[in-house]
Formats: structure tokens, sequence, C-alpha cells
């Protein structure tokens, strides 16, 4: 695809480009989940990391996708690439959110980062380079509470703390560190810290012992007196500063997997039910004939659409948003589609079983790793919340909070 991205480039109307460029990426999306489909549910019994995997990705030119057009890149917007994340996350939920992350801070970069920030990691992206968070701490109050430091030293900027779930960290050339910076003032904001995983101080250790999502290498990463370049700094509490669409289109990345976990789901109860027997009463040959999974089926069919209908209208409401007054809707949208795909996911995972018998609980066959992978993922950001501010909506017309989770 990035040879297609570059021809892509030069063609003439941006409409006739844009839509072949997202055909493009869906047509290379397909292809490389058909063949991580096959090592999937191995990697997740094995803990292995999807090394290899993670560098077709990076060559394929997918994680370049959202790169504005004016540094290089196609600038293919929300719609696609939420598509392109459930196509992945069909075929290996873990694959599919390893560069959650990478997208959300491209993202922050196009709001917020300076000129010469954005050319030098946009460049990177470009050649393949790959972006992982710093971002969870585990002694605050909150998730939004932050020790993580970036100090002035007579030797310049120097970062201190400790990040968890770290998501892809392992894979990346570049983290996006969440931390606190003192101001001339003295009073604290946040910032984010765009550094090259090589950089002294920084070690990334791989203790992510989760039962689901297993490969993600959502792990630990420690800074000690890291040297920073005031260079690599980017505004957070600017960025948050007025309503935007930055938190909804997080969420939309987050929504697509599990979709993607959904359908991989749903497609497994196709391949399990052929290898189960028919129930004695049903005088059935195959169980595949059983009018009860059937309608089962059917069921889980109408959940899984819902769900990816909702992801693309969320999709579609990010794209039309006029900020800051379009924001609500975009954000509203998005919370729908990410509630609805966390349920199909769980659904269609836990109901996968009934497909198979008591035959597809074999620890061999590993059908688990579906419903693993979407009660892992689920647990992000508590849909709790998110149908708390439709219902808001819904009787009072109150607007929702933005934030980076919704």
């Amino acid at each position: 695809m990035s040879e297609q991205l570059g021809a892509e480039g030069a063609a003439g109307h941006y409409g006739t480009r844009s839509a072949s460029l997202r055909a493009g990426a869906i047509d290379t999306a397909t292809a490389l989940a058909s063949a991580f489909a096959a090592g999937a549910s191995a990697r997740d019994a094995e803990r292995r990391l999807p090394v290899d995997e993670i560098e077709q990705l990076s060559a394929s030119g997918l994680l370049a996708i959202t790169v504005p057009q004016e540094f290089g890149g196609p600038g293919l917007g929300p719609s696609t690439l939420a598509r392109v994340v459930a196509i992945l996350a069909a075929a290996d939920p873990s694959i599919a959110q390893i560069p959650q992350s990478h997208f959300t801070f491209l993202e922050a970069l196009r709001r917020a980062g300076s000129d010469e920030l954005r050319s030098w990691v946009y460049g990177r992206v470009l050649d393949g380079g790959r972006l992982a968070n710093a971002q969870n701490e585990r002694t605050g109050k909150t998730v939004t509470d932050d020790s993580t430091t970036v100090t002035a030293t007579p030797d310049g900027l120097r970062l201190n703390g400790t990040k968890y779930y770290c998501t892809g960290a392992y894979f990346a050339h570049i983290l996006a560190v969440r931390a606190v910076v003192a101001d001339e003032t003295g009073s604290q904001r946040k910032v984010l810290v765009y550094l090259p995983v090589d950089t002294p101080g920084i070690d990334i250790v791989d203790d992510w012992d989760g039962f689901g999502q297993r490969t993600t290498s959502s792990g630990t990463v420690t800074f000690t007196d890291v040297a920073v370049d005031g260079s690599a700094l980017l505004d957070f509490s600017g960025l948050l500063a007025e309503p935007s669409t930055y938190g909804a289109r997080a969420q939309l990345v987050h929504a697509a997997i599990d979709v993607g976990i959904a359908r991989g789901a749903l497609r497994a109860a196709a391949e399990v039910v052929t290898a189960a027997r028919p129930w004695f009463e049903s005088g059935l040959d195959r169980a595949v004939d059983d009018p009860y999974l059937i309608a089962q089926a059917g069921e889980l069919e109408l959940s899984v659409r819902a769900a990816e209908s909702l992801l693309e209208t969320a999709a579609r409401r990010i794209e039309d948003a006029d900020e800051p007054d379009g924001v609500a809707e975009a954000s509203l949208a998005t919370a729908a589609a990410k509630v609805a795909a966390g349920r199909a996911a769980r659904d269609a995972a836990a109901q996968l079983f009934d497909f198979g018998g008591t035959r597809s609980a074999s620890g061999k066959a590993n059908w688990s790793r579906f419903w693993r992978d979407a009660r892992t993922h689920t647990l992000h950001d508590p849909e709790r919340w998110k149908v708390h501010h439709l219902g808001k909506w819904a009787l009072a017309g109150q607007p929702p909070p933005s934030h980076t989770s919704l």
C-alpha cells in the first residue's frame, strides 16, 4: 500500500483520490487480516508477541493513513480508520489494539503540535515508525492524575516517572508520555512528551499478564532522568481546553476494536457449529440446521450489524462536526457506538460456545480467546457513564462533557 499511496498522491480530483486511497486501505487491511488470523490463536495461547505481524502492518502503510496531506500523508479520516481497525480486530484484537494510541497521538499532533514536532513525527511514521502511549499511572485518585514530571534542571529538562498499561510500547519507535510541568508562574499544566524509545533512561518491561488481549505488550515503562528537548512537548492542557472531537476520535478506535471482536466471534461460531453434533431431540443430521441455533445466530447477526452501523454513523458525525458546535452530537454518537460494540462483542463471544457444545470449551481449541479479549478490552472506559450521558441528553438535552474518554 505504501507504493499505492505515493502513486495516488499524484491523482487529480481530491474526491476520486480519497475514494481510491480508502479502497486501497481497506483492501490492504483485508489481506493482512487474513494472514494475521491464521496465527492469532497460537500467539494468544503462547502469549507470543506479534513481532513479524506488526512489522508487516508498518510496511503496509496502514499506520500512516491519517497523516495529513500537507505532511506527505494520505489524510484519510475516521470512517476509513474505523473500518480498517475493525477488519484487523476481527482477525486478531491484540494487533488491532496495538496502534490505537498511535492514531490517537497522531491526532493530538495534528491539533496542537508545533510544525517542527509534526514534521519529525509524521516523517518517522511515513517511514514506518510507530507510536505508543505512556499515559496511565496507579498512584493517583483517578486515571487522570499524573505524578510523572518534566522538571527544569541545570542540565536541561528531565523526565521522571512510571507508567503502566503502555500498550504497544515494546513495538514503538516513539513514546507519547503524559506528564506535568511547572510553568514560569509555578502552576502546573499537562503535556505530552514525544520521545524516541532509545533515549537513555527509558526502561520498557513487557509485564502485562491480563487474561485477554494477551499480546498487546501493555506493560510498564519507567523514566529516570530522561533528557527532554523542549521542542518535543505538546500542550495537552491546551488541547483539552476547548470542546473538540479529540476524545471521540480516540473512543471511535476502541469501538472499532470491539466491533471487530464481535464480528470475529460470530465468524468463529460458523466454524464451530460445523464440528458440533446435533442435539438428539432435533432429529437433524447437522447442528447447523438446528432452528434454535439459527435463531440465536440471527439475533447475534442483528446485534453485530447494529454495532457496525453505529460505528459508521459515529465516524461520519465526527467527520461532519463543526467544532465546537458539532462536538456534542459526535460524542453522543461515538458513545452509542462504543456501548453497542462492547455489548455485541461480549454477547457474541460468550454465546460462541452454544454453537459448539462441550467440545468448544477445549483449551486446545482456544475459542475462549474471543470472550477474554472482549471482556478485557471493554474494561477500558465504563459503559455506564456513556449510557449516563446518553440518558441526560435524551431527557434534558444536556450536552455531554468533552474529554478524552467521550
